[in-house]
């Protein structure tokens, strides 16, 4: 049986791709799997950054070995050409805090994502693409790279842009905790004083839904096609 992880962040991330799965909560991560007899397939989300994504890959071996790995989830552009909502299969990802490069497996895309440890706001976005070449910024998937990397085991990255490269956003940072959690509550109360922040906060949910179809219908193509090629 090949037993594929999929990680991401936030719940939000995979609702498409686990709407019917059988899901479960354990120490603050939120496990769903679907299973057959040639094949199964856990997802988790334990928070943003590489500490959390580091839990969800930890507990999802847990329960056995690990033969393939997918991390998933929202990025922001790095380049003004790059649409929101659309989806993208990485050719490798860039750990910002080491300089270390991993490169996903055969059959990936030709855009590369950097792994920052904070939310990126517009002038961070602009010095991230000009030092790395790269085109989406995340917090997790070099965490994700590196412990594929670690035990051979084969290695894909799907981002979806939640946010283009001139959005004009909040400081999400202050809002999120060491172990990854989002505190919502203080974040609505701080962008209900703040109203001019409002119309890129909406965008941002819808394309962040947008974003969220796109990397199934990716992963869907990404599927299909390895399948063909065997």
């Amino acid at each position: 049986m090949t037993r594929t992880a999929i990680i991401a962040a936030m719940p939000g991330e995979l609702k498409p791709l686990v709407a019917g799965w059988p899901h479960s909560t354990r120490n603050g991560i939120h496990f769903w799997a679907q299973r057959n007899e040639e094949d199964e397939w856990i997802a988790a989300c334990a928070g943003a950054g590489q500490t959390a994504a580091t839990r969800a890959f930890a507990a999802i071996e847990d329960g056995g070995p690990i033969d393939l790995v997918f991390s998933l989830g929202w990025a922001g552009a790095l380049r003004a050409e790059i649409a929101s909502g659309s989806a993208h299969n990485m050719a490798g990802v860039i750990d910002v805090r080491t300089g270390e490069r991993f490169r996903c497996d055969a059959g990936a895309g030709d855009l590369w994502l950097v792994t920052s440890p904070r939310v990126a706001d517009q002038a961070e976005k602009r010095r991230l693409a000009a030092t790395y070449d790269a085109a989406l910024v995340d917090m997790e998937a070099a965490a994700i790279a590196r412990l594929a990397a670690m035990r051979e085991i084969p290695f894909y990255c799907i981002k979806g842009v939640s946010d283009g490269l001139n959005d004009r956003l909040p400081d999400f940072n202050p809002f999120l905790t060491s172990d990854g959690r989002f505190r919502l509550l203080p974040f609505v109360f701080s962008s209900v004083i703040r109203p001019w922040y409002w119309p890129a906060l909406l965008r941002m949910g819808e394309n962040s839904k947008r974003a969220s179809q796109s990397i199934v219908e990716s992963l869907r193509n990404f599927l299909e096609a390895q399948s063909l090629d065997e």
